[in-house]
């Protein structure tokens, strides 16, 4: 409380002289673990190369698929994309991109089909370590057809034929070398993060300036963007891992705007509103933002559905969202957020009910010990190790209530954080929790989870550490479901398929679900033209748009 008071007081007690216009601070909770597009997925890095980096495509802020890098969105009525048969008799697809005309890296060398070549080659490497890799094992060739047209063949047809997703052009001048000499050792060795600041890596409308591993991220204007000049000189972004500093670091003129993607938790924010009335223009955006426990499938209490059943029966999510966000966030059945248009409203529910919770764990064989823990017939304590990112206060309450409405459920919760870069990074990518991992995954419209529930997408040695199935889950009817999905191009026929997705998801549960957030977007009341999108694609994507007024 002195802190936040200290840091109201100095805001109040600033001089009203008007402040330059031409730069923007940031704030937000968490640092990107590496700046390589396509190593390691974390939205903080997503949210960093926003500014300095344009893909192929992307999902705006009306949820339709558009063009950022490429000049045509392809399509089987444009001509862009072509049904085929692969060279093994299979259906398969051609689609054809046409880079748009201008497009420079930062060193003002052209973007061309080689830099979409060069990320071709080493995502169908395995040892790379790039993901999704389900996205290179399908695409079996690439034709270069000019300086900037490649055309793709995939040997498979689905329904997201014409998104790349997360492939880009990657600076093949700087980058092929680096990871011909090992492609094992390229996660180290990238110029991403060995050389961050070098102008050739960035083709948007800014590039990375200056770096603090850990505490900011500088950029300015990139001389070579061919686009829409952006009002901004330069743009620094904080990382504040705790978030009343941050929310401290707003209201002392430290940052101009917290970012809503990795900004306060909601309810953090509904009191900074209460307090600062109109000082702050502060809107929140819902989205397909999916808050939930990440579970060790092959823990020996954990790898019991029973077990994880009576996990999210002792959860009372209604009152947790009442109590620490104000009732803004929707409660979760599965993955799947009831903005997305395959949601299933018919999905079975589970409800609080801490007497059932019980009954499950007596089935499987934990009964109450002396002390309340529950125990198996070895003697063995159901306590389970907890996590989520250190620093983010929503997330460390939830973990306080959720370990006392365990507790009287005979379940021990063991509370152990970590900063995200390493959470992240290390921990979950390299499978190294052992128990319960609180965080979100953000989606796009429509977005099959492949790479969080297919068994082929489990990280292991061998692939360099690709894939999000971090718990490690298996199922084999999850498996056809989540290649098939895709394949199916009539809507109705795959929403009974996401209807049967939904429904093991309920049944088995991969990982617990808790909400759908509702993300808080803080800005200055000078600040215009962003637009949150409320999915996987950040705001940055769009920061030549921003304004100041």
């Amino acid at each position: 409380m002195m802190l936040r008071a200290a840091a109201l007081f100095l805001a109040l007690a600033a001089p009203a002289a008007a402040q330059p216009r031409d730069t923007l601070t940031i704030g937000i909770t968490q640092y990107p673990s590496t700046f390589h597009p396509n190593i390691e997925n974390m939205a903080a890095k997503s949210y960093v190369l926003g500014f300095a980096r344009r893909p192929l495509t992307a999902y705006g802020a009306d949820w339709r698929l558009a063009c950022l890098s490429c000049e045509t969105l392809p399509s089987l009525e444009n001509g862009g994309a072509v049904r085929e048969t692969t060279p093994e008799g299979k259906p398969g697809i051609r689609v054809t991109y046409r880079l748009r005309e201008g497009l420079r890296w930062g060193d003002g060398t052209p973007v061309s089909a080689e830099d979409l070549r060069f990320a071709w080659e080493a995502g169908r490497e395995a040892a790379t370590g790039f993901g999704p890799a389900e996205y290179y094992r399908s695409a079996y060739e690439l034709i270069v057809e000019d300086p900037r047209t490649v055309t793709i063949r995939f040997d498979r047809v689905t329904f997201e034929y014409a998104s790349a997703g997360d492939f880009q052009p990657l600076p093949a001048h700087v980058e092929r070398a680096r990871w011909r000499a090992d492609p094992r050792a390229y996660r180290t060795r990238t110029a991403y993060d060995t050389e961050t600041t070098n102008p050739a890596l960035w083709n948007g409308p800014y590039r990375i300036a200056a770096v603090q591993p850990g505490a900011s991220v500088t950029l300015e204007r990139n001389a070579s963007w061919s686009g829409a000049a952006p009002q901004f000189r330069r743009i620094t972004i904080r990382t504040v891992e705790n978030t009343p500093a941050l929310e401290a670091q707003l209201l002392a003129g430290q940052v101009d705007m917290i970012a809503g993607e990795l900004g306060l938790p909601l309810e953090q924010a509904i009191a900074l509103e209460r307090r600062t009335g109109t000082r702050f223009r502060i809107t929140y955006r819902p989205g397909l933002i999916y808050e939930h426990l990440d579970v060790r499938h092959d823990h020996p209490a954990l790898s019991d559905r029973r077990v994880r059943q009576a996990l999210l029966l002792a959860t009372d999510r209604a009152q947790i969202t009442e109590r620490l966000f104000a009732g803004r966030q929707p409660i979760a059945d599965t993955s799947v957020n009831p903005l997305d248009p395959m949601h299933d409203a018919d999905v079975r529910r589970w409800p609080f009910d801490l007497v059932r919770a019980r009954a499950l764990l007596d089935e499987a064989g934990w009964t109450p010990g002396p002390d309340g823990v529950r125990r198996n017939a070895a003697g063995e304590r159901l306590s389970l190790e907890f996590m989520t990112t250190a620093g983010n206060r929503g997330r460390e309450a939830v973990q306080q209530v959720l370990q006392g409405m365990w507790r009287q459920a005979g379940i021990e919760a063991r509370i152990r954080n970590e900063p995200p870069r390493v959470l992240f990074a290390e921990t979950l990518s390299r499978r190294r929790f052992q128990g319960l991992a609180l965080f979100a995954w953000i989606s796009a419209p429509e977005s099959v989870p492949r790479s969080a529930l297919h068994s082929d997408e489990i990280p292991r040695e061998d692939r360099n550490w690709s894939g999000q199935n971090y718990g490690g889950y298996r199922n084999p009817e999850m498996d056809v479901l989540t290649h098939a999905i895709p394949e199916e191009l009539d809507p109705a026929r795959r929403r009974e398929m996401w209807r049967r997705l939904q429904a093991i998801y309920a049944e088995d549960l991969p990982a617990i679900p808790l909400w759908f957030r509702a993300d808080a977007h803080v800005w200055p009341q000078w600040l215009e033209g962003v637009r949150p999108t409320g999915h996987l694609n950040a705001s940055t994507l769009w920061a030549e748009e921003w304004r100041a007024r």
